[in-house]
């Protein structure tokens, strides 16, 4: 223990700062320190920030108290952040896909799907159309379906086209409107699973936690109509080996669809038939 040389020549035992004393600011590892960071919040701060906060930094701070959260890996999450945004542009949010990939994204859905009312089911027809929540009047709603797939055999099946120049604007993507019973039709390629980006910080962080990139193949579906709620979706192949894996943790089980062969006679060659209705929930 260190020792200090008193005024009259003799030495004496100097106390070590006791990290759990009180005094007249607390140490911050008593959770009287939370306190006061809470309590910081002025009067006129955004209502809904000053209502969520101090949830945020009561789990911010237990967590760190929990595992003894050290310097380095505190500024190692701060470094992973900060390359995210970094990374991040209009083709490719990195910082969207960490949240993804840690699950927080699926899980605000189903928070945000909760609170707006429970959603409709979807169960799986062969004749596919839209309708409302309580299967009556038919809308006539626009779909803009998106398939994750490759336009050659040699562009990596992760590529969307705003990630890569070779593919022309909205390539795999179209408007389609239904007819006036709700049904609708369109071709498509059947999607393979494919990993999402993984040379940056998501990726990084997924290699450190020994976990594989790869979603299950899906097929993304907007639908909207007037009065109803817009639906964002995505369909998912019941073959897919992913399904259970998926590392957004994105699939629902309504939403797997099962692609059955093709008519022989098809007229434009299909190999696979899927059917699906979709059913909007009444807007708030």
């Amino acid at each position: 223990m260190p020792r200090e040389t008193e005024s009259d020549g003799h030495s004496s035992e100097k106390s070590a700062p006791n990290p759990a004393s009180s005094g007249r600011f607390g140490s911050a590892l008593d959770p009287g320190f939370t306190a006061r960071v809470i309590a910081a919040t002025g009067r006129n701060a955004n209502p809904r920030l000053a209502e969520i906060m101090p949830a945020l930094l009561r789990h911010l701070h237990d967590f760190a108290r929990e595992v003894e959260l050290t310097a380095d890996e505190w500024m190692a999450g701060i470094q992973l952040l900060n390359e995210a945004g970094q990374m991040s542009n209009d083709a490719r949010n990195e910082t969207q896909l960490v949240c993804d990939v840690l699950g927080l994204e699926s899980l605000v859905d189903e928070i945000t799907s909760v609170k707006q009312g429970p959603r409709p089911s979807s169960p799986l027809q062969t004749q596919p159309r839209t309708s409302d929540a309580r299967g009556g009047p038919k809308c006539t709603p626009k779909k803009t379906p998106t398939a994750a797939a490759p336009a050659t055999r040699h562009r990596p099946p992760s590529s969307y086209e705003q990630q890569d120049p070779a593919q022309p604007e909205m390539h795999l993507r179209a408007r389609l409107p239904t007819d006036p019973d709700g049904r609708f039709a369109l071709y498509c390629l059947r999607p393979p699973p494919y990993p999402v980006p993984d040379d940056g910080p998501a990726g990084r962080l997924l290699g450190l936690l020994d976990r594989h990139p790869f979603r299950p193949a899906h097929i993304h579906f907007i639908v909207s109509c007037p009065g109803r709620r817009t639906l964002t979706t995505q369909l998912f192949d019941a073959e897919d080996p992913h399904l259970d894996d998926d590392t957004v943790f994105a699939v629902k089980e309504d939403l797997i669809a099962v692609f059955r062969p093709a008519e022989e006679t098809d007229p434009m060659g299909a190999r696979w038939r899927v059917g699906f209705d979709f059913v909007l929930a009444e807007a708030a």
